[in-house]
């Protein structure tokens, strides 16, 4: 059984960094790519990260240079690291795999970033 769990969020000032976790088991993690979307009130789900699970990392615009995904394949756990903090980063962020055909999500976790 796929589980996906989202911890880290929490408040932080403009300017300021958190890092964000997400603890998969029930499938191969190791060879998996894992996303992370991030949904703002009001707004739709929008992609913020890729680890390709081997071929590098794919970032939006909005996230290049400021977000940096990685992860731990003894742990299972993949991170988002998030720097330089905007208000507009303000979201529930979700970690996300697809496993033969099927979307998993994890449950989010709320960031709040104050100005």
């Amino acid at each position: 059984q796929v589980q996906l769990v989202d911890t880290g969020g929490g408040l932080v000032q403009a300017g300021g960094s958190l890092r964000l976790s997400c603890a998969a088991s029930g499938f191969a993690f190791s060879i998996s790519a894992m996303d992370w979307f991030r949904q703002a009130p009001g707004k739709q789900r929008e992609w913020v990260v890729t680890d390709t699970g081997g071929f590098g990392a794919n970032y939006p615009n909005s996230t290049r240079g400021r977000f940096t995904i990685s992860r731990d394949n003894a742990k299972n756990t993949v991170y988002l690291q998030m720097h330089s903090l905007k208000p507009e980063d303000t979201a529930v962020y979700y970690c996300r795999t697809v496993q033969r055909g099927t979307i998993y999500w994890g449950q989010g976790t709320q960031v709040t970033v104050s100005s």
